[in-house]
């Protein structure tokens, strides 16, 4: 029952900016790390940023610098901010977060959205 909603995906040319949002719904207790992935055509699935219910943040090393992941814990939304954006930065990108969906239950789950389309022309 919880689900992961992407938006924010989209096509921009070399150096421009796009932010993904991903908003949790459904029954949770309490959402944990969450986190977003890409992957590139023709590549394996690959971690580009986490951030755990704290605000701890970490970063793939091809990102450093360029892109930011943050979150509204009051709105169980997970945003990553993109910039100086590169072609090889082109793939579809995955938000995914661990959820504990029950009071009685400490066992988590960990759920992936569908994915947002990012295109970025040389």
């Amino acid at each position: 029952q919880v689900q992961l909603a992407e938006s924010g995906g989209g096509l921009v040319q070399a150096g421009g900016s796009l932010r993904l949002s991903c908003a949790a719904s459904g029954r949770i207790f309490r959402l944990n790390a969450m986190g977003w992935y890409r992957q590139a055509p023709g590549k394996q699935r690959e971690l580009v940023a986490t951030i755990t219910s704290d605000g701890t943040t970490n970063n793939a090393d091809s990102v450093k610098g360029r892109f930011t992941i943050s979150r509204d814990n009051a709105k169980n939304t997970v945003f990553l901010q993109m910039n100086s954006l590169k072609p090889e930065d082109t793939g579809v990108y995955y938000c995914n977060a661990v959820v504990r969906t029950s009071i009685s239950a400490y066992s988590t789950l960990e759920i992936w959205g569908q994915g947002t389309l990012v295109t970025v022309s040389s």
